[in-house]
């Protein structure tokens, strides 16, 4: 049985981080993972071109119950410091909108990077590997896989959440926690489409890919970005933003037009085109399709013959549009988990366990999910760093 300081379960953008800064601290490191390969979420994000970080990256674009326990990790490897590691490899790459960077090329440009960065610092891999069972020793974690058994000083946990499956993402994570006592805030879906199954979804069906500009507001928290209708419900940014606040049996109130007072406008529109309809109207602020459902119980009215309280109406269902989703699109499309091992068992300084010296939790295990635009690999980067310094 070989014997490694640190073994870490999950060799994605956490966990490589944390292994190759470990080892350049002279750690002999171990990587599991049971993907054919490292980094699996990574080659995929981003359209093949993964928005890595974002320059405006901080603790406000992130969700947990403790929000306070992301900010040491986040100040300790910003932005620019994973900048910094791209630019020396000289990859190229390019800011989009809202400070989001993306390879010019590809995906497998920063895989490549972290497998190097690893490399030099002499981490071991093993692929294609389940873990069977791990248990506390003498002189820290014994790891029995699929492959074979080892021993380890430090075991780190990042395995990442249960979403996007088909990348042969798991619960695991939070099973090793529990098997140790640490509580865990159930895993919900984040960053996911909304989906209905009243008579909207009729109309859906004739709408499916018509995008928009919207605002999108749940409670006090507001979006605005693009929004896509699909043949099952809402996608595009403003949604999967705003999913990871809804929760089901809520509504969702969309402004089809920001910064348009559809109501003035149509009070202008009923003065100076009495004869026009509503429809015609609508298809200067929005896409005909869309503007045609929206009116389609008054699609022979005039605006001349629309009183004050039916403009009222039609505006409020524009500028303050009520959606009750029936659910969302589950973890076979979300982008990332909401909750997960809850920080009050983790130090935010170093991510051990509080109950189990040498057990760490790092990445999308964590409750700590991020915004949509770069964040969740930012957290990826800061927490594996800040794991990888502490196994010192």
């Amino acid at each position: 049985m070989m014997d490694f300081d640190v073994i870490i379960i999950g060799a994605g953008a956490a966990g490589m981080m944390c292994g190759a800064r470990a080892g350049a601290q002279g750690k002999s490191v171990l990587l599991i993972d049971t993907a054919v390969s490292a980094g699996e979420k990574i080659r995929i994000s981003g359209g093949g071109r993964c928005n890595f970080t974002n320059i405006h990256c901080g603790p406000n674009n992130f969700i947990s119950k403790n929000p306070h326990f992301c900010k040491s990790a986040l100040a300790g490897f910003s932005p620019r410091d994973f900048i910094a590691l791209v630019d020396k490899y000289k990859i190229k790459w390019h800011e989009k909108e809202k400070g989001q960077l993306f390879c010019d090329e590809s995906a497998n440009q920063i895989i490549g990077m972290l497998r190097s960065e690893c490399k030099k610092s002499g981490n071991h891999f093993r692929f294609e590997t389940q873990v069977l069972d791990i248990r506390k020793s003498d002189t820290g974690f014994v790891v029995t896989t699929s492959k074979a058994s080892w021993n380890c000083t430090s075991l780190v946990i990042a395995s990442g959440g249960p979403s996007i499956p088909k990348m042969g993402a798991s619960g695991y994570g939070y099973k090793a926690a529990k098997q140790f006592g640490l509580d865990v805030i159930e895993p919900i879906p984040a960053l996911v489409p909304l989906s209905f199954t009243d008579g909207f979804k009729t109309a859906l069906k004739e709408l499916s890919g018509t995008s928009l500009e919207v605002q999108v507001r749940h409670a006090k928290t507001v979006f605005e970005d693009a929004l896509l209708f699909t043949h099952r419900g809402l996608s595009g940014p403003a949604i999967l933003q705003i999913s990871t606040y809804w929760r089901a049996g809520d509504d969702i109130y969309i402004n089809l037009t920001p910064g348009v007072d559809i109501l003035a406008q149509l009070k202008q529109a009923r003065t100076e085109n009495p004869k026009q309809s509503p429809a015609v109207f609508l298809s200067r602020f929005l896409p005909k399709s869309l503007a045609g459902y929206l009116t389609k119980d008054i699609s022979h009215t005039r605006l001349a013959d629309m009183g004050d309280k039916v403009l009222q109406a039609l505006a409020d269902s524009i500028n303050n549009w009520r959606l009750k989703p029936a659910g969302s699109e589950g973890f076979r499309t979300a982008e990332v988990t909401l909750g997960g091992v809850d920080t009050k068992e983790l130090s935010s300084k170093t991510f051990e366990a509080r109950k189990v010296p040498g057990l760490y939790f790092i990445g999308e295990v964590v409750d700590v999910t991020g915004h949509l635009g770069g964040h969740n690999f930012q957290w990826a980067w800061a927490s594996g760093f800040a794991c990888g310094n502490a196994l010192a």
